[in-house]
């Protein structure tokens, strides 16, 4: 994330060259180039009492008592290195836009994909697939380091499950990349085992597995 935060998402971030983070209402992601205690403290001058932050990589910082930690994980970053188009099957695909942000919200909520926040739609394009004007499905763009782009937000609703709504929008979105030239890549909690065989039968690869530390600054 500092690599997205520095580059592509600069106009986005908040800090300097010690700890970067977006805006809350866009996502609590953070990124640090380093884990020295000059970091932590920048780190906290971006973060507000009762706020909430999250570092995914191997700069992983102890933190002192002034935050507590909400949870910690294990996540795989994986690749897409093919340059062949994914199969987009016949699902009636929308464009997601700022109108449909309060249902976007509602559906993360239910399926905890990873933080998405109300300015999220904002890092990219998103879509979703609809059934009688409720939405069901979504998936879109995040993280963006170089020609690298990550698919993100990929969630269905648990009474649509098993209908292939997934596979259909991750298809939509790594085509999407492809054409612009785009190398596409996502992280997944990596005791989700359901979700790595979806993306290793679409042709992702494993390519790192990273810590994961959410935390909130309560002082």
């Amino acid at each position: 994330m500092w690599s997205c935060l520095a580059t592509r998402h600069a106009h986005l971030a908040l800090g300097n060259a010690l700890a970067r983070r977006y805006p809350s209402d866009i996502s609590p992601l953070t990124g640090l180039p380093a884990a020295e205690a000059a970091n932590v403290e920048a780190l906290t001058t971006l973060v507000d009492v009762g706020d909430d932050m999250a570092l995914v990589g191997h700069h992983q910082p102890i933190l002192p008592d002034n935050w507590e930690t909400l949870y910690t994980s294990r996540v795989t970053q994986m690749l897409c290195s093919s340059r062949s188009p994914l199969p987009e099957g016949d699902a009636d695909v929308v464009t997601l836009g700022h109108a449909d942000v309060d249902e976007m919200l509602a559906l993360v909520a239910l399926t905890k994909p990873g933080p998405f926040r109300r300015r999220t739609i904002e890092l990219g394009h998103y879509i979703g697939i609809r059934e009688r004007g409720r939405l069901l499905a979504m998936a879109g763009e995040r993280a963006w380091i170089g020609e690298h782009r990550e698919v993100s937000a990929i969630c269905t609703h648990p009474e649509a499950q098993g209908r292939g709504y997934a596979r259909a929008l991750i298809g939509r979105v790594v085509n999407r990349m492809l054409r612009a030239g785009e190398t596409p890549y996502l992280h997944v909690e990596s005791a989700n085992a359901r979700a790595i065989r979806v993306y290793l039968a679409l042709g992702f690869v494993r390519r790192a597995e990273f810590p994961l530390l959410h935390a909130k600054r309560i002082r």
